[in-house]
């Protein structure tokens, strides 16, 4: 998952409204039936249960579960939702949280610890591949004490744990419909959240109504949410400047963010930029012969020019990155600027020779034609380009669609391959723990035993995420050095709404979750 932080505090609610339409006078309506509002998107979600993902999916299950702790509008760190929580103990492993009095499932049933611990031991036992058990790696057990306290053993310090609980990945469901051992295999939802699932077509939409039994932070502005489900950013545009939907939410495609800002007055739409900590980078496989040796990745990292691809491809809609930690976390450098300066064939040459590397090297560069937007193929293109124009290479550019990509990254199978981030939780750990040991998110092991076995284990003591800095930044620094992943940019969250749609500029959480809630219809002009 992915975001861009200008100041990690104010990530969800420091979002600056461009108004591409001109903005009249209007009243917000209160409630009643004009209070439906459609919601489009690109990404629709790939399960109902969340035990089984680890993606997009979070979106829908923030609306339609409740998590233990969440992130209301402009927080940066979680809060109380369904219960309060705390660390009961100075090492970081022992947490404890107390449910609130009277909640309920939107059937009725009560929520009380036992669905709790259900909820969570669930998702360890049937253990999807590629499913959210990997963000409990620091779970040992979970324990109840009467109806409402529901305490988590860690096996080892974790401060980052509370960020864990508020990821929709650890939503909480009903025992009653939800099996210990397996996942449930209904197309329905039954959750405690803000919102109801009325009815789902997969693929194609989602009805949200009201849960008459939610009790939580959420202070609903509208009484329905439908989300419509595209397949490309073009059509979901059009739609909204049809007004089949109100408002889009993930997966504006550069050139339509573009001619959104330059739109006419007149149109009626308006376009909300926010903050985003979503990353690009390169991997470099450790077995392949040439994607192996330092020199090369090197050289790759010297010759690499963000900005160009930055500029020409997404139009200045993302951010060149020279750190695996984006800009506005604890953490952050610009390591790989600091070390390369702007791209060099010249010293990208000597860093080749000086390694006994004269002739051009070979690289076999893969990316995924389904995964990450329609620009993904110009801007591989454009590193293609980059990297033959030195003269220091030879490229050869291959594809695949992502489950076929996905399978075989972790086969091992790409020299070098492409990949982006959304993060789980908006704390530096994140983009660095996912990507380093023997078993990591990218299925191509990476020991680092200072980060794995000092850095990670150090931070994760610490209660105050601002004072991790220095661990964080001497991780950048390891991470420059070995050049094994290459950031390339850092993306920004976009909105499009109606006009008549307010409460976009507060409706995005620190993950880029989009908070269906704080949408409202005006009404009088």
């Amino acid at each position: 998952m992915f975001v861009r932080f200008r100041c990690v505090r104010h990530v969800a609610a420091a979002v600056s409204m461009c108004v591409v339409a001109g903005c009249g006078f209007v009243s917000e309506s209160a409630s009643g039936a004009d209070q439906q509002i459609t919601v489009g998107t690109t990404s629709a979600p790939s399960t109902l249960d969340p035990a089984a993902s680890w993606d997009g999916s979070w979106e829908l299950f923030r609306n339609v579960y409740q998590t233990l702790l969440s992130y209301p509008a402009g927080a940066s760190e979680p809060e109380p939702d369904a219960a309060r929580c705390a660390f009961t103990d100075e090492s970081m492993r022992t947490y404890s949280c107390t449910l609130k009095e009277g909640l309920r499932f939107s059937d009725g049933d009560a929520l009380d610890a036992s669905a709790v611990k259900h909820s969570i031991d669930r998702i360890v036992r049937i253990n999807v591949p590629g499913g959210p058990k990997g963000l409990l790696g620091s779970l040992d057990r979970v324990e109840t004490r009467g109806e409402r306290t529901v305490v988590f053993h860690l096996g080892q310090s974790d401060a980052t744990f509370p960020f864990v609980l508020a990821t929709p990945a650890m939503s909480i469901v009903d025992p009653r419909e939800y099996p210990a051992d397996a996942l449930r295999t209904e197309q329905e939802v039954t959750g405690s959240g803000p919102y109801a699932l009325a009815a789902y077509e997969e693929g194609r939409r989602a009805r949200l109504v009201r849960n008459g039994h939610y009790r939580g932070r959420a202070q609903r502005k509208n009484d329905e949410v439908t989300i419509r489900y595209f397949q490309d950013s073009a059509s979901m545009v059009q739609a909204l400047h049809d007004r089949e939907i109100d408002v889009t939410y993930r997966g504006l495609a550069a050139e339509d963010v573009i001619a959104l800002q330059s739109n006419d007055p007149d149109d009626g739409v308006q376009l909300v930029e926010g903050a985003g900590t979503e990353i690009s980078y390169l991997v470099f496989n450790p077995e392949d012969r040439w994607a192996r040796k330092a020199a090369v990745r090197r050289a790759v990292a010297q010759v690499i020019d963000r900005s160009a691809l930055a500029h020409k491809v997404y139009k200045d809609t993302v951010d060149p990155l020279y750190s695996m930690i984006p800009s506005g976390l604890p953490g952050h450098t610009t390591g790989y600027f600091d070390d390369f300066g702007e791209p060099d064939a010249d010293r990208a040459a000597d860093l080749l020779a000086a390694a006994g590397i004269v002739e051009p090297v070979p690289l076999e560069l893969w990316f995924t034609t389904d995964r990450y937007g329609s620009l993904t193929e110009p801007a591989f293109r454009e590193i293609e380009s980059q990297l033959e124009e030195s003269g220091l290479f030879e490229v050869t550019l291959k594809s695949r669609a992502w489950k076929t990509y996905e399978a075989g990254y972790r086969r091992g199978e790409y020299p070098v391959f492409g990949r982006g981030w959304f993060p789980d939780f908006p704390d530096p750990e994140n983009f660095i723990a996912p990507f380093v040991g023997e078993r990591n998110a990218l299925g191509t092991p990476y020991p680092v035993p200072e980060i794995t076995s000092v850095l990670l284990p150090r931070s994760r003591r610490e209660a105050d995420r601002s004072a991790v800095v220095a661990d964080f930044e001497r991780a950048q620094q390891i991470l420059v050095d070995d050049a094994r992943l290459l950031p390339l940019w850092q993306g920004r969250q976009y909105v499009a709404a109606s006009e008549e749609i307010s409460g976009s500029e507060r409706s995005l959480d620190p993950s880029t979750v989009m908070l269906l809630w704080e949408l409202r219809r005006k009404t009088s002009w």
